[in-house]
């Protein structure tokens, strides 16, 4: 499905941040590096993401605002037929003139993180008094200006409890897309607990019930067993489709070098942000050649290649695990999802002697596929 091309390329135009986020990937600090692809660079980029044949970019970071020519490259990706899409840090640098700017010269999406339903939570999540105000304001403008705009919300034990109450505050704001993320402990997220798989279940479960009702589309990052709860409930295809909201939709689940892939702000080449496999450069490679034939991403788009539990479970298709989970917690990337409860049905008939309930339809069937939403990759 996505052997020829990603659906998805995020950009990490910068690493600098004036947040200091408790989970930040990236472990952004305030000034920009050297180091970082030119604007001549940027825009080569841009053109062979659309020359391979992928539909959507990602500009993140850090903090895309604070690279100047920001707008010039927004502008560009969209002069070529590129889905643009960004993911900025709740700051002063998002100024209301900045949104029209953006609007103006295309962007498709505009996503910000909420980490809390109060000041307290997410101010204390992100290392700034002020975020959480900025950010419901950021939403307000961004809507004034024509923007479509969608909240990332990264599920920790630090807010855990407060995802229904995140997810009313939102509605109020008209967003397209709730993105709720899982942690991968990378960067400075290794000193945050990942949910034990129980808890990620039940989070999994709350997000079925959340949807039902939420004037919103729902999606989730290193949790593709979301995929797996979905038609566990008997989602009809449809609805795991779900309708276009303006940046696309991804014909099956992406995951990490399976429809994603990764660039930094020095242009090395990852199966996604979270999975640290450097697997080349597009200063010195060609990234249609890197994702079609690099062994890393070959193996990463193989189901029949995961090991564990992962390897036998009849879901493997649809959902396959967070491939950065299981490399950062058990430095095998195709290994089991740490953070998966579920039991294969394979395994349990086997223990059982029964027939295998909730079975995924067959390779080739209807799948179904989520929305790509816009990550802080």
């Amino acid at each position: 499905m996505f052997d020829h091309a990603p659906f998805i390329v995020f950009w990490e135009m910068t690493q600098a941040c004036d947040l200091v986020c408790k989970h930040c990937r990236a472990d952004a600090r305030p000034a920009r590096d050297f180091g970082e692809l030119t604007f001549a660079e940027g825009i080569r980029l841009l053109n062979d993401v659309r020359a391979m044949g992928c539909p959507l970019i990602v500009m993140t970071g850090g903090d895309p605002a604070k690279r100047p020519d920001l707008v010039d490259l927004v502008r560009h990706g969209t002069a070529i037929g590129l889905r643009v899409a960004l993911t900025p840090s709740a700051t002063p640098l998002v100024t209301k003139d900045l949104l029209a700017q953006l609007a103006d010269a295309g962007l498709a999406r505009l996503a910000v993180s909420l980490d809390g339903a109060t000041a307290a939570t997410h101010d204390g999540f992100r290392g700034v008094s002020g975020s959480f105000a900025r950010t419901l304001e950021i939403l307000d403008e961004a809507h004034a200006v024509g923007l479509t705009t969608q909240v990332n919300t990264s599920v920790t034990d630090l807010n855990v409890d407060e995802l229904e109450a995140i997810a009313e505050r939102i509605a109020a704001r008209r967003i397209n897309l709730w993105g709720v993320f899982f942690l991968v402990p990378t960067g400075r997220g290794e000193a945050l607990r990942v949910l034990d798989p129980d808890t990620a279940e039940a989070v999994l479960e709350r997000l079925v019930v959340i949807s039902r009702a939420a004037p919103f589309d729902i999606k989730t990052t290193a949790a593709p067993h979301f995929r797996r709860v979905l038609l566990q409930h008997q989602v009809k295809r449809r609805e795991i489709l779900g309708i276009d909201d303006g940046i696309g939709r991804a014909p099956r689940g992406v995951n990490d070098g399976q429809g994603i892939v990764f660039v930094s702000h020095r242009g090395d080449i990852y199966p996604s942000g979270f999975l640290p496999f450097r697997c080349g450069s597009v200063r010195t490679d060609a990234l249609a050649d890197v994702y079609r034939r690099h062994p890393t991403f070959v193996a990463l788009r193989d189901p029949d290649a995961l090991g564990g539990k992962c390897g036998i479970c009849e879901f493997r298709r649809v959902c396959g695990g967070s491939r950065a989970r299981a490399y950062a917690m058990t430095g095998d990337m195709l290994a089991t999802d740490p953070a998966c409860a579920y039991e294969p049905g394979s395994k349990r008939a086997r223990h059982n002697g029964g027939a295998v309930e909730g079975e995924a339809p067959p390779a080739g069937g209807a799948h179904g596929g989520r929305a790509a939403g816009v990550e802080r990759a």
